[in-house]
Protein backbone atom coordinates (compact mmCIF):
# COMPACT_ATOMS: atom_id res chain seq x y z
CA UNK A 1 0.00 0.00 0.00
CA UNK A 2 1.38 3.43 -0.92
CA UNK A 3 2.04 6.30 1.45
CA UNK A 4 -0.68 8.29 -0.27
CA UNK A 5 -3.22 5.57 0.47
CA UNK A 6 -1.99 5.37 4.07
CA UNK A 7 -3.02 8.98 4.71
CA UNK A 8 -6.60 8.21 3.74
CA UNK A 9 -6.95 4.73 5.27
CA UNK A 10 -5.15 4.92 8.62
CA UNK A 11 -8.18 5.94 10.64
CA UNK A 12 -10.23 9.01 11.42
CA UNK A 13 -10.20 10.97 14.68
CA UNK A 14 -13.37 9.17 15.68
CA UNK A 15 -11.49 5.88 15.40
CA UNK A 16 -8.86 6.64 18.02
CA UNK A 17 -11.24 8.64 20.21
CA UNK A 18 -13.73 5.77 20.21
CA UNK A 19 -10.88 3.46 21.20
CA UNK A 20 -10.51 5.45 24.41
CA UNK A 21 -7.35 7.27 23.35
CA UNK A 22 -6.62 10.94 23.94
CA UNK A 23 -4.06 11.25 21.15
CA UNK A 24 -3.36 9.49 17.86
CA UNK A 25 -0.63 7.07 18.86
CA UNK A 26 1.72 5.36 16.44
CA UNK A 27 0.67 1.93 17.74
CA UNK A 28 -2.98 2.71 16.93
CA UNK A 29 -2.02 3.95 13.47
CA UNK A 30 -0.05 0.80 12.72
CA UNK A 31 -2.95 -1.42 13.76
CA UNK A 32 -5.27 0.46 11.40
CA UNK A 33 -2.72 0.60 8.59
CA UNK A 34 -1.60 -3.03 8.66
CA UNK A 35 -4.47 -4.77 10.42
CA UNK A 36 -2.19 -6.07 13.17
CA UNK A 37 0.42 -4.96 15.66
CA UNK A 38 3.58 -3.68 13.99
CA UNK A 39 6.80 -2.60 15.67
CA UNK A 40 9.64 -0.37 14.49
CA UNK A 41 13.08 -1.94 14.28
CA UNK A 42 16.07 0.42 14.12
CA UNK A 43 18.56 0.07 11.28
CA UNK A 44 21.93 1.82 10.97
CA UNK A 45 23.07 2.14 7.36
CA UNK A 46 26.31 3.84 8.41
CA UNK A 47 25.56 7.25 6.91
CA UNK A 48 27.21 10.41 8.18
CA UNK A 49 25.98 13.95 8.78
CA UNK A 50 26.78 17.19 6.90
CA UNK A 51 26.86 19.00 10.23
CA UNK A 52 29.86 16.91 11.27
CA UNK A 53 31.88 16.35 8.11
CA UNK A 54 32.40 20.04 7.31
CA UNK A 55 29.67 20.42 4.69
CA UNK A 56 27.69 22.78 6.90
CA UNK A 57 29.46 22.28 10.23
CA UNK A 58 31.99 20.18 12.11
CA UNK A 59 30.79 19.81 15.68
CA UNK A 60 27.25 18.66 15.07
CA UNK A 61 24.17 20.04 16.78
CA UNK A 62 24.76 21.31 20.29
CA UNK A 63 22.75 18.44 21.80
CA UNK A 64 23.98 15.58 19.63
CA UNK A 65 26.37 12.75 20.39
CA UNK A 66 25.84 9.90 17.90
CA UNK A 67 27.20 7.27 20.26
CA UNK A 68 24.74 8.04 23.05
CA UNK A 69 21.76 8.58 20.73
CA UNK A 70 22.27 5.42 18.69
CA UNK A 71 23.11 2.06 20.32
CA UNK A 72 24.33 0.78 16.94
CA UNK A 73 27.10 3.37 16.93
CA UNK A 74 28.57 1.63 19.99
CA UNK A 75 28.88 -1.66 18.12
CA UNK A 76 30.52 -3.03 15.00
CA UNK A 77 28.04 -2.27 12.24
CA UNK A 78 26.55 -5.23 10.41
CA UNK A 79 24.60 -5.54 7.19
CA UNK A 80 21.06 -4.21 7.00
CA UNK A 81 19.71 -7.77 6.80
CA UNK A 82 21.74 -8.92 9.82
CA UNK A 83 20.54 -5.93 11.86
CA UNK A 84 16.95 -6.66 10.93
CA UNK A 85 17.31 -10.33 11.82
CA UNK A 86 18.71 -9.53 15.26
CA UNK A 87 16.35 -6.64 15.99
CA UNK A 88 13.30 -8.61 14.92
CA UNK A 89 14.37 -11.62 17.00
CA UNK A 90 14.56 -9.47 20.14
CA UNK A 91 11.38 -7.52 19.48
CA UNK A 92 9.37 -10.58 18.56
CA UNK A 93 10.33 -12.29 21.81
CA UNK A 94 9.53 -9.18 23.87
CA UNK A 95 6.36 -7.92 22.18
CA UNK A 96 5.00 -10.95 20.30
CA UNK A 97 4.63 -9.18 16.97
CA UNK A 98 5.17 -10.59 13.49
CA UNK A 99 5.43 -7.54 11.23
CA UNK A 100 7.95 -4.70 11.42
CA UNK A 101 8.81 -1.35 9.91
CA UNK A 102 12.50 -0.84 9.17
CA UNK A 103 13.40 2.46 10.80
CA UNK A 104 16.53 4.05 9.37
CA UNK A 105 17.19 6.07 12.49
CA UNK A 106 20.83 6.99 13.27
CA UNK A 107 22.50 9.93 11.52
CA UNK A 108 21.20 11.37 8.21
CA UNK A 109 19.64 8.62 6.15
CA UNK A 110 19.46 10.39 2.81
CA UNK A 111 23.03 11.68 2.97
CA UNK A 112 24.55 9.40 0.33
CA UNK A 113 24.44 8.87 -3.44
CA UNK A 114 21.00 7.82 -4.58
CA UNK A 115 22.27 4.46 -5.84
CA UNK A 116 23.62 3.61 -2.40
CA UNK A 117 20.38 4.69 -0.77
CA UNK A 118 18.31 2.54 -3.11
CA UNK A 119 20.48 -0.49 -2.35
CA UNK A 120 20.07 -0.30 1.43
CA UNK A 121 16.37 0.59 1.33
CA UNK A 122 15.57 -2.26 -1.04
CA UNK A 123 17.64 -4.64 1.08
CA UNK A 124 15.42 -3.77 4.03
CA UNK A 125 12.24 -4.21 2.00
CA UNK A 126 13.42 -7.62 0.82
CA UNK A 127 13.26 -8.92 4.38
CA UNK A 128 10.27 -11.22 4.74
CA UNK A 129 9.07 -9.60 7.98
CA UNK A 130 9.36 -5.94 6.91
CA UNK A 131 6.11 -4.15 6.09
CA UNK A 132 7.44 -0.66 5.36
CA UNK A 133 10.12 1.97 5.84
CA UNK A 134 10.63 4.99 8.08
CA UNK A 135 13.56 7.19 7.06
CA UNK A 136 14.97 9.81 9.40
CA UNK A 137 16.94 12.65 7.86
CA UNK A 138 17.64 16.38 7.76
CA UNK A 139 15.52 18.71 5.63
CA UNK A 140 18.64 20.05 3.90
CA UNK A 141 19.64 16.57 2.68
CA UNK A 142 16.87 15.60 0.26
CA UNK A 143 17.80 16.57 -3.31
CA UNK A 144 15.20 15.89 -5.95
CA UNK A 145 16.71 12.58 -7.10
CA UNK A 146 16.51 11.24 -3.54
CA UNK A 147 12.89 12.34 -3.17
CA UNK A 148 12.14 10.74 -6.52
CA UNK A 149 13.55 7.47 -5.16
CA UNK A 150 11.45 7.72 -2.01
CA UNK A 151 8.37 8.45 -4.09
CA UNK A 152 9.04 5.36 -6.22
CA UNK A 153 9.44 3.20 -3.12
CA UNK A 154 6.30 4.68 -1.55
CA UNK A 155 4.29 3.37 -4.48
CA UNK A 156 5.47 -0.13 -3.57
CA UNK A 157 5.28 -0.07 0.22
CA UNK A 158 4.27 2.02 3.20
CA UNK A 159 6.93 4.71 3.65
CA UNK A 160 7.38 7.79 5.82
CA UNK A 161 10.20 10.33 5.72
CA UNK A 162 11.00 12.11 9.00
CA UNK A 163 12.64 15.53 9.05
CA UNK A 164 14.52 16.87 12.04
CA UNK A 165 12.81 20.22 12.41
CA UNK A 166 13.20 20.75 16.20
CA UNK A 167 11.67 24.25 16.08
CA UNK A 168 10.40 26.82 13.58
CA UNK A 169 12.42 29.63 15.21
CA UNK A 170 15.62 30.48 13.35
CA UNK A 171 17.23 32.10 16.40
CA UNK A 172 16.97 28.77 18.22
CA UNK A 173 18.18 26.77 15.23
CA UNK A 174 21.22 29.06 15.09
CA UNK A 175 21.82 28.65 18.84
CA UNK A 176 21.78 24.86 18.58
CA UNK A 177 24.13 25.05 15.56
CA UNK A 178 21.66 23.10 13.50
CA UNK A 179 23.20 24.12 10.20
CA UNK A 180 19.92 25.00 8.49
CA UNK A 181 16.98 27.37 8.93
CA UNK A 182 13.24 26.78 9.03
CA UNK A 183 13.05 27.57 5.33
CA UNK A 184 14.94 24.34 4.61
CA UNK A 185 12.16 22.36 6.31
CA UNK A 186 9.46 24.23 4.38
CA UNK A 187 11.29 23.51 1.13
CA UNK A 188 11.73 19.81 1.92
CA UNK A 189 8.10 19.54 3.02
CA UNK A 190 6.84 21.26 -0.16
CA UNK A 191 8.86 19.01 -2.46
CA UNK A 192 7.90 15.92 -0.49
CA UNK A 193 4.23 16.81 -0.72
CA UNK A 194 4.56 17.33 -4.46
CA UNK A 195 5.56 13.67 -4.59
CA UNK A 196 2.71 12.64 -2.25
CA UNK A 197 5.09 11.41 0.43
CA UNK A 198 4.08 10.88 4.04
CA UNK A 199 6.04 13.38 6.14
CA UNK A 200 6.92 13.44 9.83
CA UNK A 201 8.71 16.07 11.92
CA UNK A 202 10.84 15.92 15.05
CA UNK A 203 10.40 18.74 17.57
CA UNK A 204 12.17 19.54 20.84
CA UNK A 205 10.32 21.18 23.71
CA UNK A 206 12.16 23.20 26.34
CA UNK A 207 14.83 24.76 24.15
CA UNK A 208 16.56 27.74 25.84
CA UNK A 209 14.91 31.05 25.09
CA UNK A 210 11.67 29.52 23.88
CA UNK A 211 8.50 30.40 25.78
CA UNK A 212 5.31 28.31 25.84
CA UNK A 213 4.01 30.71 23.17
CA UNK A 214 7.04 29.94 20.98
CA UNK A 215 6.43 26.21 21.32
CA UNK A 216 2.74 26.67 20.50
CA UNK A 217 3.80 28.60 17.39
CA UNK A 218 5.75 25.56 16.24
CA UNK A 219 2.68 23.39 16.84
CA UNK A 220 0.47 25.81 14.92
CA UNK A 221 2.81 25.80 11.93
CA UNK A 222 2.90 22.00 11.88
CA UNK A 223 -0.91 22.01 12.04
CA UNK A 224 -1.07 24.50 9.17
CA UNK A 225 1.17 22.23 7.10
CA UNK A 226 -1.00 19.25 8.07
CA UNK A 227 2.08 17.25 8.96
CA UNK A 228 1.42 13.50 9.01
CA UNK A 229 3.38 12.65 12.16
CA UNK A 230 5.27 14.34 14.99
CA UNK A 231 7.96 12.91 17.21
CA UNK A 232 8.20 14.94 20.43
CA UNK A 233 11.45 15.19 22.37
CA UNK A 234 12.24 16.82 25.69
CA UNK A 235 15.46 18.80 25.82
CA UNK A 236 17.93 16.44 27.48
CA UNK A 237 21.69 16.49 27.75
CA UNK A 238 24.09 13.66 27.10
CA UNK A 239 27.75 13.61 27.99
CA UNK A 240 30.47 14.88 25.67
CA UNK A 241 28.26 17.54 24.11
CA UNK A 242 28.31 21.32 24.26
CA UNK A 243 24.84 21.20 25.79
CA UNK A 244 26.15 19.12 28.69
CA UNK A 245 28.84 21.74 29.27
CA UNK A 246 26.26 24.53 29.33
CA UNK A 247 24.08 22.60 31.76
CA UNK A 248 27.06 21.98 34.06
CA UNK A 249 27.94 25.69 33.94
CA UNK A 250 24.39 26.68 34.87
CA UNK A 251 23.83 28.47 31.57
CA UNK A 252 21.07 26.09 30.43
CA UNK A 253 18.35 24.72 32.69
CA UNK A 254 16.75 21.42 31.73
CA UNK A 255 12.95 21.22 32.12
CA UNK A 256 11.16 19.68 35.07
CA UNK A 257 8.69 16.89 34.35
CA UNK A 258 5.59 18.92 35.26
CA UNK A 259 6.42 21.80 32.93
CA UNK A 260 7.37 19.45 30.11
CA UNK A 261 4.08 17.58 30.44
CA UNK A 262 2.21 20.89 30.22
CA UNK A 263 4.08 21.79 27.03
CA UNK A 264 3.33 18.42 25.45
CA UNK A 265 -0.38 18.73 26.18
CA UNK A 266 -0.40 22.28 24.78
CA UNK A 267 1.19 20.99 21.57
CA UNK A 268 -1.19 18.05 21.27
CA UNK A 269 -4.21 20.33 21.56
CA UNK A 270 -3.15 22.27 18.46
CA UNK A 271 -2.06 19.36 16.25
CA UNK A 272 -4.74 18.02 13.90
CA UNK A 273 -6.41 14.78 14.99
CA UNK A 274 -5.06 13.06 11.87
CA UNK A 275 -1.45 13.67 12.93
CA UNK A 276 0.24 10.56 14.32
CA UNK A 277 2.22 10.99 17.55
CA UNK A 278 5.35 8.90 17.21
CA UNK A 279 6.61 9.49 20.72
CA UNK A 280 6.00 11.75 23.70
CA UNK A 281 9.56 12.07 25.02
CA UNK A 282 13.17 11.19 24.36
CA UNK A 283 15.85 9.62 26.51
CA UNK A 284 19.37 8.20 26.49
CA UNK A 285 21.12 5.24 28.15
CA UNK A 286 21.83 5.94 31.84
CA UNK A 287 25.59 5.84 31.32
CA UNK A 288 25.33 8.71 28.83
CA UNK A 289 22.45 10.76 30.25
CA UNK A 290 23.37 13.96 32.07
CA UNK A 291 19.76 14.95 32.71
CA UNK A 292 16.95 15.31 33.37
CA UNK A 293 16.77 12.02 35.26
CA UNK A 294 12.99 11.73 34.83
CA UNK A 295 13.25 11.15 31.08
CA UNK A 296 14.80 7.76 31.73
CA UNK A 297 11.34 6.43 32.59
CA UNK A 298 9.36 6.87 29.38
CA UNK A 299 6.35 4.98 30.72
CA UNK A 300 6.10 7.43 33.62
CA UNK A 301 6.26 10.36 31.20
CA UNK A 302 3.51 8.85 29.06
CA UNK A 303 1.30 8.27 32.08
CA UNK A 304 1.92 11.84 33.26
CA UNK A 305 0.90 13.23 29.85
CA UNK A 306 -2.23 11.09 29.78
CA UNK A 307 -3.08 12.17 33.33
CA UNK A 308 -2.73 15.84 32.39
CA UNK A 309 -4.92 15.36 29.33
CA UNK A 310 -7.60 13.86 31.55
CA UNK A 311 -7.20 16.56 34.20
CA UNK A 312 -7.75 19.27 31.57
CA UNK A 313 -10.55 17.28 29.95
CA UNK A 314 -8.80 17.73 26.61
CA UNK A 315 -7.36 15.70 23.74
CA UNK A 316 -5.27 16.00 20.61
CA UNK A 317 -6.79 18.45 18.16
CA UNK A 318 -9.22 20.06 20.58
CA UNK A 319 -7.95 23.53 19.65
CA UNK A 320 -7.02 22.72 16.08
CA UNK A 321 -10.05 24.43 14.51
CA UNK A 322 -9.65 27.59 16.61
Amino acid sequence: MSSTESRSSAGTPADWRSAGLLYHSRSFFFRKQFGQRVWKVSVDAGFGCPNRDGTCGTGGCIFCDPVSFSPSRRLVRRSVTAQLDEGIRRLRARHRVDRFVAYFQPATNTYAPVGQLEHVFREALAHRDVAGLMIGTRPDCVPDDVLDLLAELSRQTWLSVEYGLQTIHDRTLDWMKRGHRYEAFLDAHRRSRQRELTVGAHVILGLPGESPADMRATALQLARLRIDAVKIHNLHAVRDTRLAELVAAGVVRLPQLAEYVAWVVDLLEYLPPSCVIDRLSGDAPPQYLVGPAWCGDKSAVRLAVESELKRRNTWQGRKHAE
